[in-house]
């Protein structure tokens, strides 16, 4: 990462300092479940035999999805949850290795 560059999050809010769960604890597990819950709908809904099933576990699904997705923002806006930007080279060659994959592709693109 380029000394520039910097951790792109909000300032952390002030958390308790004691050995029992606080509220960034118990939301970062709420999280991290979220996160288990939809990869393994994912799964079912790519194996999923039965139409009916499907739709259910389909619509559970995008609960999850959005739960995960409010937890984020959630944990984000506290300062909980930090991302970092990825520098020019790095995006080039991601860029470049999918690019790769795309044109190994049988079907035109």
């Amino acid at each position: 990462m380029n000394q520039n560059q910097q951790k792109i999050q909000n300032p952390e809010t002030a958390i308790p300092t004691s050995p029992e769960m606080n509220e960034r604890d118990f939301m970062t597990d709420m999280l991290a479940t979220e996160k288990y819950m939809t990869a393994s709908y994912t799964t079912y809904l790519n194996e999923a035999s039965s139409d009916h099933l499907y739709q259910d576990i389909s619509q559970i699904f995008n609960e999850s999805q959005d739960c995960q997705r409010n937890l984020y923002n959630a944990m984000f806006k506290h300062g909980w949850y930090g991302l970092d930007p990825a520098d020019q080279q790095t995006m080039q060659q991601s860029y470049q290795q999918f690019t790769g994959y795309k044109n190994q592709l049988p079907y035109p693109h």
